[in-house]
């Protein structure tokens, strides 16, 4: 009961925890990563949204399976193209697989690891409890938002690795193609696909750093969630009205594509450093904020 007194105060024992504590009381021993990682890996919503991961790939294997041959109307551009090539081989149907899953699977991924981590606990009532243990509030949130990160670099690696898989099994170890390079050597086309990976995840972080601040925010978690998704949306709405001109360089999904470059010849990196700089100072400015509103928020109350 104690703790949780103390705890009413955003710098007692969710902060310090130096003054009045018990012998061999260390905050940083509290909420290890690991019993949080298992804690999340046992929720039902991590399940499913890893379980997903899995089977997406798959159900793009099975809807191959039924083309009727007639590539007429499968659409133009970049679109168009990868569903042409996305059968000639494992690194083009992962190819092919990250980009109809990029612009919105992962952007809802992402929102719900890093947007339904503190809030949930809120809504439970069961974050008040964590803190009373007592763990240090920025432990608590550090320890939470490291683990949501984890599970977000898990589904993205699952994603791929599982259309690498089945594609190449399917398909064969074939050269990677695209509209926008030549054709790529199957080892160098594998390391193409990893840097836009690399890059997606960097881009990702600002959905990751807007749920994780509207996480703690609010104790509804699929406001959190939600909230990320549709200010995400926003701004690539945004970003396609001209009419805004160098404005639209500021919109965080501004650069959300420049992983295309990654797959040109010769590589095109300008955007891709640009919306990289872009995506961490986002995150960095989330998270920071994130930290600052939780370590003033009154839980108990």
């Amino acid at each position: 009961m104690a703790g949780s007194q103390v705890d009413a105060r955003p710098d007692g024992a969710g902060g310090t925890g130096s003054i009045g504590a018990a012998s061999g009381y260390r905050p940083s021993a509290t909420l290890p990563f690991a019993a949080e990682f298992r804690r999340q890996a046992a929720r039902r919503r991590t399940q499913l949204a890893l379980g997903f991961m899995v089977l997406l790939p798959l159900i793009i294997l099975i809807a191959f399976q039924f083309d009727s041959g007639d590539d007429d109307d499968n659409g133009r551009g970049e679109f168009g193209s990868l569903i042409e090539f996305a059968t000639s081989g494992g690194l083009n149907f992962t190819l092919f697989t990250i980009f109809v899953s990029a612009s919105f699977l992962l952007v809802v991924v992402v929102a719900l690891f890093c947007g339904d981590t503190v809030a949930s606990e809120a809504s439970w009532g069961s974050l008040r409890y964590l803190l009373a243990i007592p763990v240090p509030r920025a432990r608590l949130l550090a320890v939470k938002l490291l683990v949501a990160l984890a599970y977000s670099a898990l589904a993205l690696l699952l994603l791929a690795g599982t259309a690498l898989l089945i594609g190449t099994l399917r398909y064969g170890w074939e050269p990677l193609r695209s509209t926008v390079a030549a054709q790529l050597e199957p080892g160098e086309g594998l390391l193409r696909l990893l840097a836009v990976l690399g890059y997606l995840a960097v881009v990702l972080l600002v959905v990751a750093g807007l749920a994780f601040l509207l996480s703690v925010t609010t104790d509804a978690a699929l406001g959190a969630v939600g909230g990320a998704v549709l200010l995400w949306i926003l701004s690539s709405i945004l970003d396609q009205i001209t009419a805004l001109g160098a404005l639209r360089a500021f919109l965080p999904t501004h650069y959300s594509t420049a992983w295309l470059g990654l797959l040109s010849t010769p590589v095109q990196t300008d955007d891709v450093v640009r919306g990289s700089i872009s995506a961490i100072s986002y995150a960095t400015l989330f998270w920071g904020l994130a930290f600052w509103r939780f370590t003033r928020k009154d839980v108990v109350s």
